[in-house]
């Protein structure tokens, strides 16, 4: 598995960090390390991303394969030192051979070492010169470690004696072995950071070996001890098993392990305890050191278990606080199981909204997520059917995300119309009250649209919005919807038409919830009789080289003037009555135009325009969106 690298450096996962072209290319980024960031104002060259030959990326897929293998091999080696000192005629046998063909990897790791690049701290560049690798590695602590910890010495030994040392010494040589651990650290780390693996699973692997070593070390250096004891009856086996030397190694290994497990979880037995001044001080020393595992195992216990149910504890704190608000303020029952539905669905939807997450990333980002999620929907609604692709995309990125549990209202009658809906799935009821009824007016489902009458005429909502199941719909504020189309006036033309058409499809009982609908629909159907009449009079007034003040043709469809007054054909001092309500028109161009069109509404002419305070108008250009104007 040498890693003699990379004529073609393209491969590695590495040099595509440095191209921002090429980003895509990272098959997943859940595992890139931060490591490799460059600091802030750090530029980075694409030129550098040509590494020299025989130079090993740290970061390469491979080379972490070759890591994770060597991670297991320590996992061995740890276990087998210890095992070795206590039981120490096994250092002979079949573990020889296997311990000298895992120094063999290791020694390998150390000569590719000299290949890897590495990450200098100074400017977050790799550094991939070979003498400046080199010269890194062989002034560290870790290369002679390294080297101390692969040594075969007791196989040098024999090759220089010809002969097998059968003292203690290389047992405990082979103990610098354990500095390989800092390879299994490393590994938990990255594993951590790792998305794609759970990180209480990760965690709690992590614990669990941490226990089992220290499981596996305390009972072979007890045994150890016991076996170097001048007087093998008078130690802690020694009272259990006679002649424990020459019995078999796995049932000393057995024994030893037995006790470190119960004198770990401070069960005690007294079945196999201290006998001797030696093996009483080594329990001291080892039950101290069980206090200290056991509360850094339970409190890494206790924030795994925590973190798991905190969405739990925050979503019961919150329920309670709602119940305390509705009985200290006597709310109706079925205003209360409104707000505790809403209260579980915003938390059984959190991981699907995500909006603490989504407000960390970039605009850019969020848009790109709003487009997939949404734009769709936006294309099949009636009143965006032909808009541009500009104005869809404006209105997908400002959408918000909201779901709704059954039988809650989205929108009651008469509210202010700050927002109208788009229903992404689920279904809702439009209904209605007269006289303290409820009356069903019509279903909607995905892709339909409910507030939109009211934030267009600008008036009260005219409906209640009841959800008849589970619903997610997008909403779009009433300020935004105006800010965008202001700027658009071919998209706000079609917008217009749009709704124009869906208000004429409308039922019958709908439409009488809205007094002036009816009218202005009829007045929609007599325009191309209007528009005939008006271009006659145009070309009539044109032909005279009249005043243009003077004409009295004009066309008055909402593509053309988009600006809506009331009038009223009374004085404005004598007040508004039930049955004097005022008329919903299109302002149309001229004077005389105003006043034909509110003879034809009233059945009398007037000779003046009058405002609500009692001013008198004069040109029609002055006059803005839904101002009152009385005509006598």
């Amino acid at each position: 598995m040498s890693r003699t690298v990379m004529a073609d450096i393209g491969s590695s996962p590495l040099p595509l960090l440095f191209r921002r072209r090429s980003s895509g290319e990272i098959r997943n980024l859940a595992t890139v390390s931060s490591s490799i960031l460059p600091a802030f104002g750090t530029v980075v060259d694409d030129g550098y991303s040509h590494l020299n030959k025989y130079v090993i990326v740290p970061y390469d897929q491979r080379y972490r394969w070759w890591q994770t293998f060597l991670v297991v091999l320590v996992l061995y080696s740890a276990w087998a030192s210890v095992f070795e000192l206590a039981f120490n005629k096994t250092a002979r046998g079949p573990l020889l051979i296997v311990d000298m063909v895992v120094d063999v990897f290791f020694a390998i790791d150390i000569v590719l070492t000299f290949f890897v690049a590495y990450l200098d701290k100074s400017t977050y560049l790799l550094v991939d010169d070979h003498k400046k690798i080199a010269l890194r590695y062989v002034t560290r602590v870790w290369f002679f470690m390294d080297i101390a910890s692969t040594l075969p010495y007791q196989f040098i030994f024999r090759i220089f004696t010809g002969t097998w040392h059968d003292g203690e010494v290389f047992s405990f040589l082979n103990l610098l072995r354990l500095w390989r651990l800092w390879r299994v650290s490393e590994f938990f780390k990255r594993l951590e950071k790792d998305t794609r693996f759970s990180y209480f699973w990760t965690r709690l692997l992590k614990l669990l070996g941490v226990i089992v070593f220290a499981v596996h070390s305390a009972g072979c250096f007890y045994y150890w001890l016991a076996r170097h004891h001048k007087t093998p009856a008078n130690t802690w086996i020694g009272t259990a098993v006679e002649d424990f030397k020459h019995r078999s190694v796995w049932l000393c290994y057995t024994y030893s392990i037995y006790w470190s497990i119960v004198t770990l979880t401070t069960v005690g037995y007294g079945d196999l305890h201290a006998v001797n001044t030696g093996e009483k001080i080594f329990n001291m020393i080892y039950m101290l050191f069980n206090i200290g595992l056991t509360a850094y195992t339970i409190g890494n216990m206790t924030n795994l278990v925590v973190h798991a149910a905190v969405r739990t504890f925050a979503m019961r704190d919150s329920l309670n606080e709602l119940l305390r608000y509705a009985s200290k303020n006597r709310l109706p029952e079925g205003l209360r199981e409104q707000m505790m539905a809403h209260m579980q669905l915003k938390f059984k939807t959190a991981e699907l909204q995500q909006e603490e997450v989504l407000q960390d990333l970039p605009k850019a980002i969020r848009s790109s997520i709003a487009q997939h999620l949404f734009r769709r929907t936006v294309e099949k609604s009636y009143l965006f059917n032909g808009v541009s692709e500009d104005l869809v995309s404006q209105l997908v990125s400002d959408m918000k995300a909201e779901y709704f549990p059954p039988k809650v209202e989205i929108i009651l009658q008469n509210e202010i119309p700050t927002d109208f809906y788009i229903l992404v799935s689920g279904a809702v009821d439009l209904l209605t009250y007269k006289n303290g009824t409820e009356q069903f007016l019509s279903k909607l489902g995905a892709a339909d649209m409910a507030g939109e009458i009211g934030v267009i005429f600008n008036i009260p909502q005219p409906f209640t919005v009841r959800t008849k199941r589970l619903s997610q719909v997008v909403r779009i504020s009433h300020h935004h919807f105006k800010q965008m189309i202001q700027p658009q006036s071919e998209d706000g033309k079609i917008i217009i038409a749009n709704f124009m058409k869906y208000l004429q499809g409308l039922k019958e009982d709908v439409l009488q919830e809205i007094p002036f609908l009816t009218e202005l629909l009829a007045d929609q159907n007599q325009k191309p009789t209007e528009q005939n009449e008006e271009q006659q009079n145009r070309e009539t007034l044109e032909s005279q080289d009249a005043n243009p003040e003077g004409r009295t043709g004009t066309s008055s469809l909402p593509g053309e003037s988009t600006i809506r007054v009331i009038i009223h054909g009374h004085h404005p001092s004598e007040g508004t009555s039930s049955d004097r309500l005022g008329k919903l028109v299109y302002l149309p161009d001229s004077l005389q135009d105003l006043f034909n069109l509110a003879e034809k509404k009233f059945g009398k002419r007037g000779s003046t325009i009058l405002m609500a305070d009692g001013s008198k108008v004069e040109e029609l250009n002055v006059l803005r969106e839904n101002d009152h104007l009385f005509v006598v």
